[in-house]
């Protein structure tokens, strides 16, 4: 079992990475994931800490993406509420609410198989994530 600076194995510091993304958001993730980068060499690893990252990036993304949806029904609305009027859609804000919290079900999914595959240091391969993280890694061979 490979190890790592820090006397831990590989597989189970791959597993922090996602669940850091998954329980404690950017800062712990980013800040395990840096040590990786620059500390660690198991490329296993370093891919696991780019993608954990750009997976949380995409979910956020996502998220941030639908909500411009209510934004912008709310936007409307504050200014027909300047004449007097309202403005509201609730088919439509039930069907972003319903959309959101389907992807934070996913999230949740993805995190915790990930986290549970790389225990064995396994993965699930993500295409557009796992291209992307490939194309990092092409260079060092």
């Amino acid at each position: 079992m490979q190890k790592t600076k820090l006397g831990v194995s590989v597989a189970l510091m791959g597993a922090a990475l996602y669940f850091l993304g998954l329980f404690s958001g950017y800062v712990a993730l980013i800040i395990l994931a840096g040590y990786v980068l620059l500390m660690e060499e198991n490329v296993w690893l370093k891919k696991t800490a780019v993608k954990s990252v750009a997976l949380l990036l995409l979910f956020s993304l996502i998220l941030s993406v639908l909500g411009l949806i209510p934004s912008l029904v709310n936007f409307i609305d504050d200014t027909v509420n300047i004449f007097g009027g309202s403005f509201y859609i609730s088919f439509l804000t039930n069907i972003i609410s319903m959309l959101r919290s389907g992807i934070n079900l996913i999230q949740t999914v993805a995190f915790l198989i990930l986290g549970l595959k790389a225990l064995s240091q396994g993965t699930i391969r993500i295409p557009m994530i796992d291209n992307m993280v490939d194309k990092c890694f092409e260079s060092q061979g």
